[in-house]
């Protein structure tokens, strides 16, 4: 052991950059997998939490009118899966009826109103987790709302006003994401305020568990139950979407994690072949002697199993304080985890995992061994490298580069294995600076809407039925002063309608379908197209899946009370309403109306914002959101936590580059002594020979970053894609951000190259002519 351990030493001591670089890459690797590993842990166990401490609902159906409570818990006696029911009611406003200090909620693009607290479940929380019991006159805020407001601000609604004694968690509308707010009060507040407003009853279930959500769904249906709304929320899309917005940043932490994991492989494969190339005859000699293979690796895998140690224990404990700013948003939002101790062990076992990897790799390259033939060791030392290109790239026939730029790129061309590692490291640094970026900047544009179900326009007119009864009248009304307003360029009328559907097998099932001209306002469908007659229908993903139906298939739709056969035309993403909506272009005239939504487009777009002003005075009773706003207020916390990530890649791939290159041309000058002190025999200066290591890595460096920008932009769409339709859209493109990807991050990259290149080289001029040629 004590020799292993003086080898050990010694070899380190002789390779100080090179075990500080491989350390350094293991050490990022297990803190970037510790981090993502610990955050998952706690972000699972705060959702746990959260939902545990408001006895969260299971299923939940919003519906506008009356509830038969007789009825609802006839059903509920008579089915095994429901434990408990309660019907909360939630008191729809106007956002211009909510002042806040001196500002009004005119411009929030949420369903906001006013709640009391649950008698049995579905409780709202403060920010210690616990139960709150409001007083007269105190208002709870949401979280979403915590810019808008402070505590003691005074909050005034029809005269009545409140104070802000606190903010609140709710386990089902806390995210950006679900377009309705609880602002909580006392029941006697609520009284005085129920007759501003129209009251929606939330119909809440808690389940026994491991219950089909889409049989109760089909039996609650088949009872007829009220179900005049939204399409229902079910525990699992409340778990779901409570992790969206840090589950998406999680996902960006791996994607990076893996790919410096990558980096740090090659890193190590690199090193390890330049060793065994440095020891080729000594191996060779003992095996010659009989010494066993098994005792060989030995000495290689001791150390750098040392080095992963050592690097994977700092790196989970340079991991520790790094959580606090990443798990901001999750103790605010959802709140602590309980025990911290699932995420402490499930950010130790990540770097566990880094541990046992390395030591994996080491082992399978030290494979090596097995090929070196102990005669040929002995006798010649390690194979040279050969290559074509030596015999056809000759200094004399050279006319277009200088001497010094020439013999660097003959350098990189001659020996492609040796320089195959600075270029796969390029490649990945490449790809990792520029897919989080390509992520943010996606979410950014405002055509990305298009890929979560809504059109491009300059303002939407939403007219809900929770806020007037005659949908289809006040629609109407805003049509007629549309046409006849000289700005407006054009508009189109989205009606929402919740009609019957025959099932295959004869049953009668719900669907919540909008009608209108999506050519005017198209969007993006991952599948198919726009419907484009009257025979035909869009489904939403989730409806597409949740019915198991493709482009071709038929749905069957009761109109007005005639069965209408409907192709299904298209499939999109949609983040609205649950996710469960459907697309068509025919006439309902007798059919319940829903909602009405109106797309406007002005001729003039540097007054929007002052039409938008115009139309809340003219149409109080509609809800008016301009495009801007919109994207703002519902993709912002997303787009923030990319952001996050995304700054987090750039700072780790440009110290990625600079350890590499370093480690690399120094290990390159150390291999190339001979060489150096032959080109300085032949009148070569120093400032020479540092111009044609500086055209080597320069050659590497633009193959490296126009193949990684390549694949950042194909392959890494792939990967985008991935991470991004965990919220909902399936089908879009990447907006690559041209300054960044082409000008920002190519010269970062140049900067990163040349300055550890300048680093890496600077011991050739130590290297002595007279002593290097009689080693040789």
């Amino acid at each position: 052991m004590d020799m292993y351990r003086r080898m050990i030493q010694n070899d380190m001591r002789r390779s100080k950059l090179t075990t500080a670089t491989v350390t350094a890459f293991i050490l990022i690797s297990a803190m970037l997998t510790a981090l993502a590993a610990s955050l998952s842990a706690n972000l699972m166990g705060a959702i746990d939490h959260m939902l545990l401490s408001a006895k969260s609902v299971h299923y939940m159906q919003m519906h506008t009118g009356d509830v038969d409570m007789g009825q609802l818990r006839r059903f509920a006696d008579s089915n095994r899966s429901v434990e408990d029911v309660q019907v909360l009611e939630f008191l729809n406003l106007e956002g211009a009826d909510i002042v806040i200090g001196e500002d009004s909620l005119a411009g929030s693009i949420q369903d906001n109103g006013l709640s009391v607290q649950g008698d049995k479940f579905d409780f709202l929380l403060d920010l210690n987790g616990e139960v709150i019991h409001p007083a007269n006159g105190e208002m709870y805020v949401p979280l979403y709302y915590k810019e808008e407001a402070a505590l003691g601000d005074p909050v005034v609604i029809h005269g009545v006003s409140f104070t802000v004694a606190g903010f609140l968690r709710d386990s089902i509308m806390n995210p950006a994401l679900i377009s309705s707010k609880r602002f909580l009060v006392s029941p006697a507040d609520f009284e005085k305020v129920s007759v501003f407003g129209q009251v929606e009853n939330l119909i809440e279930f808690r389940l026994a568990k491991d219950v089909s959500f889409q049989a109760f769904e089909a039996a609650y249906l088949e009872a007829g139950l009220p179900a005049n709304g939204p399409p229902p929320i079910t525990y699992t899309q409340v778990k779901m979407i409570n992790g969206l917005t840090d589950g998406i940043m999680i996902a960006v932490l791996v994607l990076i994690g893996l790919l410096v994991i990558m980096v740090a492989f090659l890193c190590i494969r690199f090193t390890l072949l330049a060793k065994i190339e440095e020891d080729y005859k000594e191996i060779g000699v003992l095996k010659a002697i009989g010494i066993p293979l098994q005792q060989m690796k030995k000495l290689f895998l001791a150390k750098y199993g040392v080095m992963a140690g050592a690097a994977c224990v700092l790196g989970f404990l340079a991991s520790l304080p790094l959580q606090t700013p990443f798990m901001r948003n999750i103790r605010l939002y959802i709140g602590e985890g309980g025990s911290p101790l699932p995420g402490f062990v499930c950010g130790l076992l990540g770097a566990a995992v880094i541990f046992g990897m390395i030591l994996l790799y080491v082992n399978g390259v030290l494979r090596r061994f097995r090929r070196i033939s102990p005669a040929q060791a002995v006798r010649f030392g390690a194979p040279r490298d050969k290559s074509r290109s030596a015999r056809l790239l000759r200094l004399s026939r050279n006319r277009l580069f200088s001497r010094n730029v020439f013999l660097g790129i003959q350098d990189v061309l001659v020996r492609k294995k040796l320089y195959l590692t600075m270029l796969m490291v390029l490649i990945l640094s490449s790809f990792l600076m520029i897919v989080p970026q390509n992520i943010s900047s996606t979410i950014s544009k405002e055509s990305f809407i298009t890929s979560m179900g809504m059109g491009i326009c300059d303002v939407n007119i939403g007219v809900m039925r929770t806020q007037v009864e005659d949908v289809p009248g006040k629609a109407a009304e805003i049509a007629g002063m549309l046409a006849a307003d000289q700005n407006v360029e054009r508009y189109a009328l989205f009606t929402g309608l919740m009609l019957n559907r025959r099932t295959d097998d004869g049953r009668t099932e719900r669907l919540r379908v909008t009608v209108g001209d999506y050519a005017a306002y198209p969007i993006t469908y991952s599948k198919g197209h726009a419907p484009r007659s009257e025979s035909e229908l869009a489904l939403s993903v989730l409806n597409a899946k949740d019915l198991e139906k493709t482009i071709g298939d038929e749905v069957v739709l009761i109109v007005d009370g005639a069965e209408k056969h409907l192709t299904v035309s298209g499939i999109y993403s949609d983040v609205t309403n649950g996710g469960r909506t459907a697309q068509a272009t025919f006439d309902a005239k007798h059919e319940e109306v829903l909602h009405a939504g109106i797309a406007v487009t002005f001729r003039d777009r540097q007054n929007v914002k002052a039409a938008i002003s115009q139309y809340r005075e003219q149409f109080p009773f509609a809800k008016v959101t301009g495009i801007d706003e919109t994207i703002r207020q519902m993709l912002g916390p997303v787009r923030n936590a990319i952001q996050k990530a995304s700054v987090t890649a750039i700072g780790a791939t440009a110290l990625l580059i600079l350890l590499v290159t370093m480690l690399f041309m120094n290990m390159l000058v150390a291999k190339d002594r001979h060489p150096i002190a032959i080109l300085k025999a032949t009148g070569f200066t120093g400032m020479d020979i540092r111009r044609q290591y500086l055209t080597r890595s320069v050659t590497v460096l633009v193959l490296g970053v126009t193949v990684g920008t390549i694949l950042a932009n194909t392959l890494g769409e792939l990967v985008g894609t991935a991470i991004i339709s965990s919220f909902g859209a399936a089908a879009f493109h990447f907006a690559v951000n041209p300054w960044f990807v082409y000008l920002v991050c190519p010269l970062l990259i140049v900067a990163c190259v040349v300055t550890a290149t300048m680093l890496g080289i600077s011991g050739i001029q130590n290297i002595r002519v007279s002593q290097h040629l009689k080693e040789a």
